[in-house]
């Protein structure tokens, strides 16, 4: 039994990808955001009186106010920033170690719907910072924050001109992206891309031209409020739909609101996730000799049949708990160079990426099928996935698992069913009051009969 996530933190701000909430409403509301600001800037502070922030955001409408209120906060503690303006997530971790900022922010709530936004935080390595740290900036926060309410303006409706994007820093992270593969092989090829109306728009079309693909957008025409509206990564079926349709893309690519995951359509219109990904890319980086230790790091979300395709291929497995930043833990822990999640996120360290990142991604799938001659399907087509069902269960609070005791006979009723031959997986997401229930078997009638049971319990005792 896996139970990821399920036990309670002490972190009252913080989840498993930085800050999230609705805009406007605790901690997102600008008291607390202004208090995020001081506490960030003064633990720089302390640190070098001459720290610099670069700030990145996705294209929600709340991105702009909450920027410009953090940003005050950072002011105050005596810290200078600067903005990519509307950025990816792993653009603004890229900016953060290559040009000297002591830290990273971004404002975005990833694949969320436009009513929530997020902050994530990037040390000045490009790396998310570890729950230590958190914890302690969270505690400075606490510290400070009856000091700090009042003492910040309403949300600023013209916060686009307080902090202007610099057009420079996105281009430095275009140029990184394109340097990561030789793109001469890429000329020609016909994709179709889904922008999420979100942080890819501002610089995937740039790279895709760059590249001198035939790259066909859509949903890139944010408005504030249509991000992930009915598209991007949490719907890879709207672009796998249209190449079915049509059958002349070489590609289809998803990616979420801030683009540090991406999904893909073969040419015959099947969706390929990241599992899929990470088989390619790890048997690709074996023959290249760059696979250190012939180990991937995965999920426990991860497929079973993944795990069956890289042992066939001589390949390791390891799983972390869900959340790239701890996919990259278990990677600096073991000294894997592959890593990433069922999802999309992928975790390429055989260079110098140190972050999830959609663009890298495609990049990096695109090389593979044309340094092979091979078509995605081709490349993946052993993947014979365990029969997998997910439901979510909406919970008004996130209680330890040994308060569940119904919950916990439901587990243990599936677990010696299944005998061995599946998992069972149960776990609180840790950006949404959501408790997830992953079922992978051979039998789906047992599949549905217990995900139904464990749900059922969980509703019973914390359902919202």
């Amino acid at each position: 039994m896996s139970t990821s996530g399920m036990k309670s933190s002490t972190r009252q701000l913080f989840g498993t990808d930085g800050i999230r909430s609705v805009a406007g409403e605790y901690p997102l509301n600008p008291a607390t955001v202004f208090a995020i600001g001081r506490a960030l800037g003064a633990r720089l502070q302390r640190r070098d009186r001459s720290a610099r922030v670069i700030f990145g955001q996705d294209t929600r409408e709340s991105s702009a106010w909450i920027a410009e209120t953090l940003a005050r906060g950072l002011k105050e503690s005596g810290i200078g920033f600067a903005s990519a303006g509307v950025l990816t997530t792993p653009g603004v971790a890229y900016l953060a170690r290559t040009h000297k900022f002591a830290a990273g922010v971004v404002i975005s709530a990833s694949h969320n719907p436009w009513q929530d936004n997020g902050i994530k935080l990037f040390g000045h390595d490009g790396m998310k910072l570890p729950d230590a740290i958190e914890h302690e900036i969270e505690a400075e926060i606490f510290a400070h924050i009856n000091e700090l309410a009042g003492a910040h303006g309403e949300p600023t409706k013209d916060a686009h001109d307080v902090l202007p994007g610099d057009s420079k820093l996105r281009s430095d992270y275009v140029e990184w992206l394109l340097k990561s593969i030789d793109i001469a092989p890429l000329r020609g090829m016909r994709v179709l891309v889904d922008g999420a109306h979100g942080a890819a728009t501002s610089v995937a079309p740039e790279l895709f031209e760059r590249c001198k693909m035939q790259a066909e957008f859509l949903n890139g025409a944010p408005d504030g409020k249509n991000i992930n509206a009915g598209c991007g990564a949490l719907h890879p079926e709207y672009v796998a739909k249209k190449i079915e349709a049509e059958r002349h893309y070489a590609l289809g690519i998803t990616f979420d609101g801030d683009a540090d995951r991406a999904l893909f359509s073969d040419a015959r219109g099947h969706v390929v996730n990241g599992d899929a990904v990470m088989l390619l890319a790890a048997r690709d980086m074996q023959k290249r000799g760059v696979l250190r230790h012939n180990t991937v790091v995965a999920t426990t979300m991860s497929n079973m049949g993944l795990e069956k395709a890289l042992r066939e291929s001589g390949i390791k497995m390891l799983r972390a708990n869900v959340g790239d930043k701890y996919v990259l833990e278990e990677m600096q822990k073991t000294g894997a160079a592959l890593g990433g999640e069922q999802s999309g996120h992928i975790l390429f360290m055989d260079g110098d990426a140190t972050t999830g990142d959609g663009l890298l991604t495609a990049l990096r799938v695109l090389d593979v099928m044309a340094r092979t001659g091979k078509s995605l399907d081709e490349l993946v087509t052993d993947l014979k996935e365990f029969p997998q069902v997910i439901r979510n269960v909406k919970v008004r609070e996130k209680l330890p698992m040994e308060h569940l005791p119904t919950v916990i006979a439901a587990i243990h009723m599936a677990e010696g069913e299944l005998n061995g031959n599946g998992r069972v997986v149960v776990r609180y997401s840790g950006t949404e009051k959501l408790a997830r229930v992953m079922i992978e078997a051979e039998s789906e009638a047992l599949m549905k009969k217990h995900v139904d049971a464990i749900a059922g319990a969980l509703q019973e005792a914390i359902g919202e």
